[in-house]
């Protein structure tokens, strides 16, 4: 693609929305006549013979199931056939052995969503600085948080414009998902310098320039502190409830405050993320990661009654501590926003970047003598510094040998590429 070409791009942003009583209790009715129409619809699917499993009788028994159930009529039209679509989809995915067979979902544990297709039935308009308005199917007028501008009124035509949304609900309340489409001009060469990083617990991104980016706690001392009250509360509940029983609504509301501060906590991660993510892609041009495993880091160390694990208590702490830090989110940022920018995101493998010495090259046993210090015991060597630093020039260097990781039938296999020189030497 030459510099300067108009590309098409499309993206997601999701706003907070600001709800009265009333238009929460529409919202969550037709969120509940979403997810009764999946499974309405999976139990047909089932129950029908595979040669009339068509889109066409399945939207006729959509067609006739709001007809049928009063309850289902609170469900706009246009949201029912999406719910359609969606469940066709899952069903070639899981053809095409992208995915697993769609199931049936459960109240408790399914997100409550529901889709708004059509972009232009949303009506937006911006009120002032900070709110914009949006009219949602079936609930009525209702405000939204501005934080980023959207192809709306005379800056909105055929090729940048908002497409549809999704509503979406958690802990924190109902949110709205726009599906955004613009025309943007083709970014050149990203000329900025090359880095390598190395993520970790205790540093979350440490770059081989030196460069860090730390975060603090994600919740306050007074909120980890009701957090923790919350967590008791719930568990003497819990345990006070007969084998059976139904649970109270105090138990349920306790759940509701816990569930609140987690994606208060989440929310500020991904802030981070964001903002951390947008910085590295503006300034770098080419950006080298590890490609870790983590699904194999985060196992259980419990191990089996005839050889049980050791440490398991220090390793499930780990393994929460590394979830927590989402460095596969992290990496995925990284993809789509060096992109926009015009840099590189590459991937080598991991194996030995902790332990090398990044000075000699050498890979010498006791090196890596804690968490934070590198001293090399290379006698004709003897460097020393930050261990995440010496692990981010490291990545770099593979990089810089030729040593890029390429995805190849399903998984990834190291290509040699022409030996790159360093930045100084350019």
């Amino acid at each position: 693609m030459s510099q300067g070409a108009l590309v098409k791009r499309q993206f997601g942003h999701r706003a907070r929305l600001s709800m009265s009583r009333a238009e929460v209790l529409k919202a969550d009715g037709q969120a509940h006549a979403a997810r009764t129409m999946w499974n309405l619809l999976h139990a047909w699917w089932r129950m029908m013979p595979k040669e009339k499993r068509t889109l066409a009788n399945a939207d006729a028994a959509v067609r006739q199931a709001r007809e049928d159930i009063d309850f289902l009529a609170v469900l706009p039209a246009q949201a029912a056939q999406a719910v359609l679509k969606t469940y066709v989809q899952a069903w070639k995915n899981c053809w095409g052995g992208r995915a697993a067979a769609p199931k049936f979902k459960g109240r408790i544990r399914t997100v409550m969503s529901v889709d708004v297709p059509q972009g232009r039935d949303l009506n937006i308009t911006r009120v002032h600085r900070h709110w914009g308005m949006a009219s949602l199917p079936k609930v009525g007028r209702v405000r939204f948080r501005w934080t980023k501008g959207l192809p709306v009124g005379k800056h909105a035509n055929a090729e940048n414009r908002i497409t549809g949304a999704r509503l979406i609900k958690d802990a924190l309340g109902w949110h709205i998902a726009f599906r955004v489409q613009t025309l943007e001009v083709s970014p050149g060469p990203h000329r900025g310098p090359d880095a390598g990083i190395d993520v970790g617990v205790t540093v979350p991104i440490a770059l081989s320039d030196g460069e860090t980016y730390e975060h603090g706690e994600w919740l306050t001392a007074k909120e980890q502190a009701k957090l923790l009250r919350l967590e008791q509360r719930a568990a003497q509940r819990k345990a006070h409830r007969k084998p059976g029983e139904r649970t109270s609504g105090r138990l349920h509301h306790t759940y509701d405050q816990i569930a609140g501060l987690r994606a208060k906590a989440k929310r500020r991660a991904l802030d981070w993320q964001h903002q951390t993510t947008t910085a590295i892609a503006s300034t770098y041009g080419t950006v080298v990661v590890e490609a870790l495993t983590i699904a194999n880091m985060v196992k259980s160390a419990k191990g089996t009654i005839e050889e049980p694990g050791r440490n398991v208590a220090q390793k499930s702490g780990l393994n929460r501590s590394i979830s927590g830090e989402a460095w596969g989110r992290t990496v995925a940022m990284l993809a789509y926003k060096t992109a926009r920018h015009g840099g590189t995101l590459a991937k080598v493998p991991a194996p030995g970047t902790s332990q090398r010495c990044s000075a000699c090259g050498l890979t010498t046993p006791g090196s890596r003598e804690s968490q934070a210090v590198f001293v090399c015991k290379n006698l004709d060597c003897g460097w020393s510094g930050n261990a995440d630093h010496n692990a981010a020039r490291n990545v770099l260097h593979l990089y810089r040998m030729g040593l890029a990781l390429v995805p190849a039938a399903g998984r990834a296999v190291v290509r040699r590429a022409k030996r790159v020189k360093p930045a100084a030497a350019r």
